[in-house]
């Protein structure tokens, strides 16, 4: 039986109401293994992360057209018509700025024996307030990679965050049912805090303790970053029912999808 036209408008409904109501402030009641694809509000740092796409497509995903243009435009029916020529060169600039500073860095060891227990670290610098997400996959396409766990890794415990302050950090992992396994390839750090104009920018680090797959070859590992602009930069944050929200709104792709550089380690 078709679905009623009503009953598709209460499944979009529920599709956007989830995602807004953590949006900026991460992904607090999914605590579960995520893919880059899911992001859909992101803008991607580059077409690196599209490859194999068509190219129209491919170009549209891309910061530049999915959200920079979209602030230069300013039309009238946009939340960034409110805004100065002159402010909202200061914006572009200021998301450029964490754009431009943000890194992410994967360290793992270049072999290891199958089945053997092995810790992988990531380094985040940059991002904006308030919350990142960072994951274990893949690939490094955004709308190809899987979780690491699609190609043989096994999460073994809890990922271990180290917050901008230094100090370990279990407030998105103390929400994972403990009737199910610990190990997830995905968390959210919360406490972000960015000053592009100063050029202040958070550092985090997320440890995974892995046990590598049980066959030998070479398996690919790498870190997917999901993060804002917004929020921190000059004229970019509004307040909102669920506290300081990024000016383009929901839909505005004001977040990124970046990635670490691939690893290639041989299992032996």
């Amino acid at each position: 039986m078709k679905p009623s036209r009503s009953l598709w408008i209460a499944f979009a409904a529920c599709a956007l109401a989830a995602p807004a109501f953590a949006y900026p402030g991460g992904t607090p009641g999914d605590v579960a293994d995520v893919a880059p694809f899911c992001a859909g509000c992101h803008s991607s740092v580059s077409e690196d992360q599209l490859q194999g796409m068509p190219a129209a497509r491919a170009s549209a995903e891309t910061a530049a057209n999915k959200h920079i243009a979209k602030i230069q435009a300013g039309g009238a029916d946009s939340p960034y018509a409110k805004l100065s020529p002159a402010e909202r060169d200061e914006l572009i600039a200021g998301i450029k700025k964490i754009d431009a500073a943000t890194t992410v860095k994967l360290s793992v060891p270049a072999s290891v024996k199958a089945g053997d227990t092995v810790e992988v670290t990531v380094e985040v610098h940059g991002g904006s307030a308030p919350v990142l997400g960072v994951a274990l996959v893949d690939a490094n396409q955004r709308f190809q990679a899987s979780p690491a766990t699609a190609r043989g890794w096994l999460v073994l415990d809890k990922p271990a965050v180290t917050g901008p302050d230094g100090k370990p950090q279990t407030k998105f992992t103390d929400g994972r049912n403990p009737a199910l396994p610990p190990g997830i390839t995905y968390v959210n750090v919360y406490g972000i805090e960015a000053d592009p104009t100063a050029g202040k920018f958070s550092t985090v680090k997320v440890t995974w303790k892995l046990r590598a797959p049980a066959q030998a070859g070479t398996v690919p590992l790498t870190a997917a970053l999901l993060y804002g602009t917004e929020i921190s930069s000059p004229h970019g944050g509004v307040e909102s029912a669920y506290g300081k929200s990024p000016l383009g709104g929901f839909t505005g792709s004001s977040g990124r999808v970046k990635f670490s550089d691939v690893a290639q380690v041989t299992v032996k």
